[in-house]
């Protein structure tokens, strides 16, 4: 019997591994801003076309490689970082396992310049799919160059993976905060096409929440700065630092939630929990806070090397750093005033009136009693009013038989007995309702072959979806004007994408007149939703774009309809009262499409009678 097992070619074994660690740009981007990090640069520039896809620079001014380093550098498993697997839970490193270099080099063209300030001349070294092409000599600045181009050029199927320059141009961004966020002390730089997109300077202050909050305001935009409270614990486990967002600013969307620990970025969803358990009662339902919140914990604590993004860590004692991080959180929101509290040391002083502070005495007030008074007494009280007639000399005046105002009062009479009833009542035909509510969630009806459960929410979201598109695609929706501009504060990332759908906001009824580096102004809205709700919607249309930036302009309409009926649609909870709900089902039905919503959620479920019977009889 032959033998089947062999060993792959380095090549193909190289390709195997860059679909676990390099699965878009982003991830060269993360990979080559943390490798000059750990250079210890001080000045980061990336570099970047057509969304990664042409290329892909990083140049740093950190110590840069020796000729030697700089080929090895490239082979598999080759790393300055460990020596021995017990340094694998002592690290203080962003890359440690080797293979990112090679990764990147056998699925791109890749060039390398490399200098030491000890060596006169770099080192150059091209690299195409994973085979070594030239090194040799080259003039070069102190640090390293990394040039790749044509990333996936050897991997046509995953190339053709990706998804829109849009999509892999948003990745590219959250890569590059996700690196700056954690180190303000150094200069970042990220140029897109030709066009800056972030300059982010050093911090110059000796206080690294200064510099931090520096760092959080320029990336976010400087309307960030007055929405953030600040988080300090520092115990024997774990010392925490950073900055939340107060409840008044919480948002709808999610994607301003970062965790840094050890200087790295991850993603908990245990962590997160405490967070929001620390917000419970000071956010709305369905709203998130932003937060960038930086961990330290002893490095033996935390395995970070179960993941090949390193995104996602495992922590020894997880029940008590969550229990740090919520309480923490209260505190700081108690603390700022942020949260209601109860203060027992209150001057009771700081309440008098401004104006009588300095009093030395106050009166008391008269109190005047009428002696004639007697509630049983009817004299002096109107018949029609049933009130008591006001004995001040103006008044008596009324009463007197040739006043022309003491005929009309006369002439009012109020039968109590003969007031209709009608808003109480039921007439026969409202009592034989169609519908109920269960749970405030579903709408209940019966049918000829049962019984029909409808999700008033999901099945709200088809009509409106419906509604709202027939009348985009055909004349428009309808505008209010604003009597004052609207401005609404977005962030410089969702700026891009404003521009990007103007056209389409505006026929969906929000009519831009300008748009700023960090805000849009608004002149009119749709007519379909109030002022109050505009900065949600918005904000719910950038987030859905970022997540899924359609290529045609029926898909950019298509899913602002879809926005506006997932935002205007009502909630689960909202009570319904007969008219309202026979008014759902009788629209569902009159839709095109009435099985699902426009996000694929089932609206209606049926049950046969023989279902129900069965459900009694078994």
């Amino acid at each position: 019997m032959s033998d089947f097992i062999r060993l792959l070619p380095d090549n193909v074994a190289n390709q195997i591994a860059a679909g676990e660690v390099v699965q878009r740009p982003a991830s060269v981007v993360k990979e080559l801003l943390e490798n000059a990090v750990d250079a210890d640069a001080t000045d980061i520039q990336l570099i970047v076309k057509d969304a990664g896809r042409t290329l892909i620079q990083v140049i740093d001014n950190g110590k840069g490689m020796s000729p030697k380093d700089a080929r090895m550098a490239f082979e598999r498993h080759a790393t300055s970082k460990i020596e021995t697997a017990d340094d694998l839970f002592n690290l203080h490193t962003n890359g440690f396992r080797g293979e990112a270099l090679a990764s990147i080099a056998a699925i791109a063209h890749v060039v390398l310049k490399s200098k030491t300030k000890e060596d006169e001349l770099g080192t150059e070294i091209k690299i195409n799919g994973g085979e070594f092409l030239t090194q040799q000599e080259t003039a070069t600045a102190v640090g390293s160059n990394f040039v790749v181009k044509n990333l996936f050029y050897n991997i046509p199927a995953r190339r053709n993976f990706l998804k829109s320059n849009a999509i892999e141009t948003r990745h590219i961004i959250d890569a590059f905060q996700r690196v700056a966020f954690t180190y303000p002390e150094i200069a970042f730089s990220l140029i897109h096409n030709d066009n800056e997109i972030f300059s982010l300077p050093a911090g110059t202050s000796s206080q690294w929440s200064s510099n931090t909050r520096q760092r959080v305001v320029n990336i976010m935009g400087k309307n960030t700065n007055e929405k953030l409270v600040p988080i300090s614990e520092e115990t024997d486990i774990l010392k925490i630092n950073g900055f939340i967002s107060k409840p008044s600013y919480a948002k709808k969307k999610k994607g301003e939630q970062f965790f840094f620990v050890n200087n790295r970025f991850i993603k908990s969803h245990y962590l997160h929990h405490a967070v929001m358990n620390a917000f419970d009662g000071l956010l709305n339902h369905g709203y998130h806070p932003s937060y960038f919140l930086y961990l330290d914990v002893p490095p033996e604590s935390v395995d970070i090397n179960i993941h090949p993004t390193k995104t996602e860590i495992k922590f020894d004692n997880e029940r008590d750093l969550y229990a740090i991080i919520r309480s923490t959180i209260k505190h700081s929101l108690g603390q700022y005033n942020v949260a209601p509290s109860l203060d027992f040391e209150r001057d009771a002083s700081l309440d008098t009136p401004y104006s009588y502070k300095n009093k030395a005495y106050v009166s008391t007030p008269a109190i005047e009693i009428d002696q004639d008074f007697n509630p049983f007494k009817t004299e002096g009280y109107s018949k029609t009013s049933q009130q008591r007639a006001p004995k001040s000399s103006e008044w008596e005046a009324l009463y007197l038989s040739d006043h022309p105002e003491k005929e009309l009062i006369d002439n009012i009479t109020v039968d109590l007995d003969n007031v209709s009833q009608e808003l109480f009542d039921e007439t026969q035909e409202d009592t034989a309702h169609k519908t109920f509510q269960v749970q405030l969630k579903y709408i209940a009806s019966s049918i000829k072959s049962g019984m029909v459960l409808i999700d008033q929410h999901a099945a709200h979201q088809r009509i409106l979806y419906e509604e709202y598109l027939a009348k985009v695609t055909m004349e428009g929706l309808g505008h209010q004007q604003l009597l004052f501009p609207l401005k609404i504060n977005i962030s410089k990332n969702d700026i891009a994408v404003v521009k990007q759908i103007e056209q389409d906001l505006q026929s969906a009824g929000f009519h831009i007149s300008e748009v700023q580096d960090e805000a849009v102004i608004l002149d009119a809205i749709p007519t379909t939703i109030s002022e109050k709700e505009v900065v949600g919607i918005l904000e719910s249309l950038i987030d859905n774009f970022k997540n899924e930036v359609p290529e045609s302009s029926f898909s950019q309409i298509d899913l602002i309809t879809k926005s506006l009926a997932k935002s205007l649609a009502i909630k689960p909870g909202t009570p319904l009262n007969n008219k309202e709900q026979e008014r759902i089902l009788n629209k569902l039905f009159s839709c095109k499409e009435p099985n699902y919503s426009p996000f694929g959620r089932k609206t209606y479920i049926t049950m046969s009678l023989d279902d129900l019977e069965e459900k009694f009889n078994s």
